[in-house]
């Protein structure tokens, strides 16, 4: 049982991290607009709601990392869900990337960004759900009640 609670800690350090990361981003995003408008080739004040429009949706997207992040055992689908959403995000960019002519660099170099720190989340939750699924793997059913908190009553 130890082995296994131990998995399923490291899971949640893995999501907690890339929660972290994604809420770092978010906030900035909403808190101070002006300094990211330029790398998306916006400016003014539309500029500066359209980053924090940008803000607001990584902030909403974040409420499964929460569940996750809270036990990954028990709300394995909210790890799914992150992850389903994390690689929609890599996927979504990587493509968008390549639409982008090479005569916007800043722009193109923004949205690399996007790209790499995407893939860097999408990365730790594969492995948060790897140890999710060798934790339940290792244990019984009665110890992953246990380690989740859950009872069949």
């Amino acid at each position: 049982m130890r082995a296994s609670k131990t998995l399923v800690w490291i899971a949640r350090i893995l999501i907690a991290a890339v929660l972290a990361m994604n809420l770092v981003c978010a906030l900035e995003f909403i808190l101070r607009p002006r300094l990211y408008q330029g790398a998306y080739e916006l400016s003014g004040e539309v500029g500066a709601a359209v980053i924090i429009g940008f803000g607001i949706l990584f902030l909403m997207w974040q409420v499964p990392y929460f569940f996750a992040v809270a036990n990954p055992a028990r709300h394995k689908i909210s790890l799914i869900s992150a992850l389903l959403m994390q690689a929609i995000g890599f996927v979504g960019e990587s493509l968008l990337y390549r639409t982008i002519s090479p005569d916007h660099a800043l722009l193109r170099s923004s949205v690399l960004r996007f790209i790499v720190f995407d893939g860097g989340g999408l990365l730790g939750l594969i492995i948060a759900l790897l140890l999710v699924r060798a934790a339940k793997k290792n244990s019984g059913k009665a110890e992953l009640d246990h380690l989740t908190g859950t009872t069949n009553c």
